[in-house]
């Protein structure tokens, strides 16, 4: 006999507890599913002085404040990893979500001949009128198949990185100049080691300005509301760092710290890493983003007549570094004694326990807004998926109150006939 309920959520992370808030304020009998525990990556994918990106007044959910859950957070403060994933843990009990942890859903798949899905899990079968695919976009790291196995005595994702202690003696090639790249690659200068930071195509938002937080900025200028990314920057990756209480990222800065930076990891060929010639192309863009939101926020300001202290400074950047201008184009790893390579190169999804027909022909989720092409099938916590913010704490919390909504729409539609008087209200469009 297998267990019956209206949703299945699968995960628990911000998105599957989000998800669970907003079923339960509208009555929907759900499970969520959690193969390890409630926001596991938070505590056992990320390194060990990992901090949140954006303060601890933006990134949360609008019931409850960090401080409420440690009072050591304040609204201005960058929360650690930790206390991260402990603020979703009383989060899910001041809800009351039904999150069931050790459970691994091994695969969801329509039953022919009757509506709804057979959620198989390693603890029994569950059939539900409805699925939620709550996993996020955190699933597989990759790293791309560049420097062969045995090159270097370590390679890693970083995923897997916890501190510099944990890697052997000598130099370390950073790859990718998004946020975990550059708080890594900056964490290894500062322990003493030689780094090399491999940049590729970004987005660089200062971190503060006229007293505000770029969130803050994002926010009051419509950004965070974007539907759709800029043409060709779908995936460039956003470096920013809420680490030592937060700063702007500073390619020039790194340098002068002692970073050598170098463009796009390109090739690998007996011993030598090739690079692209993109460097100094690739750090103009990133400088060319920051200064046009320092721009926009210089408008609104005048437009709104809001007093906020100019900060000139921060429109002049410094010389390029000498190694922008004539970057390394090849290294030989073993001459230069690189010992490890830290991959932060981002993830891909794993939806290979989804067996329904919700995908494109690339395999991706084809949804909208987290409706997927398969009737009762949902995502959520992926990025751009209703907007801009939508991979992010507060966003996610929105589109899950969207997905709700549609469940409890849909709810109405398949109730009617099956006891409601004809013509009336359906039952579960009163929840």
């Amino acid at each position: 006999m297998s267990e019956e309920t209206e949703v299945v959520v699968v995960g628990a992370g911000q998105a599957g507890v989000a998800m669970s808030e907003h079923l339960g304020a509208h009555g929907v009998p759900h499970i969520v599913l959690e193969r390890h525990r409630i926001a596991e990556r938070w505590r056992s994918e990320r390194w060990d002085s990992l901090v949140a990106n954006g303060p601890a007044w933006h990134d949360r959910f609008p019931g409850l404040e960090f401080s409420d859950v440690d009072p050591g957070v304040h609204p201005g403060a960058f929360a650690s990893k930790d206390q991260i994933a402990d603020y979703f843990v009383t989060y899910a009990e001041k809800i009351g979500a039904p999150i069931r942890c050790g459970v691994e859903v091994t695969s969801v798949r329509k039953p022919p001949g009757r509506p709804g899905f057979r959620v198989e899990t390693s603890e029994g079968p569950i059939d539900a009128r409805f699925v939620v695919a709550a996993t996020g976009p955190f699933q597989r790291p990759v790293i791309p198949p560049v420097v062969p196995d045995g090159a270097v005595p370590v390679q890693l994702h970083s995923s897997a990185y916890r501190n510099p202690e944990q890697l052997p003696e000598g130099a370390v090639l950073v790859v990718g100049a998004g946020s975990s790249g550059v708080q890594i690659a900056d964490e290894l200068r500062r322990s003493g080691r030689r780094v090399l930071l491999s940049v590729g195509p970004h987005d660089r938002p200062a971190r503060e300005y006229r007293g505000r937080d770029f969130c803050w900025w994002l926010g009051v200028l419509g950004r965070w509301d974007a539907e759709t990314p800029p043409q060709g920057a779908e995936h460039v990756t956003i470096a920013v760092s809420g680490a030592r209480g937060g700063h702007t990222v500073d390619f020039r800065a790194l340098a002068a710290d002692g970073i050598e930076l170098v463009g796009l990891t390109a090739s690998y060929d007996g011993g030598v890493l090739r690079f692209a010639p993109d460097l100094a192309t690739n750090i103009a863009l990133g400088d060319a983003k920051y200064l046009e939101l320092l721009r926009a926020a210089d408008e609104y300001v005048e437009r709104n007549g809001l007093d906020l202290p100019e900060e000139p400074a921060a429109h002049v950047l410094g010389p390029d570094p000498a190694g922008v201008a004539d970057p390394r184009l090849e290294l030989d790893l073993a001459g230069a004694g690189v010992t490890s390579i830290v991959w932060a190169t981002g993830f891909a999804t794993d939806y290979s326990w989804l067996e329904v027909d919700a995908f494109d022909e690339h395999g991706r989720p084809d949804q909208r807004r987290g409706v997927s092409s398969e009737p009762g099938v949902y995502f959520l916590g992926l990025p751009w998926l209703s907007r801009r913010g939508s991979s992010f704490i507060w966003g996610v919390w929105h589109d899950a109150r969207y997905v709700a909504d549609h469940i409890t729409t849909q709810r109405g539609y398949l109730a009617y006939g099956t006891g409601d008087r004809p013509g009336a209200t359906p039952a579960a469009w009163k929840n």
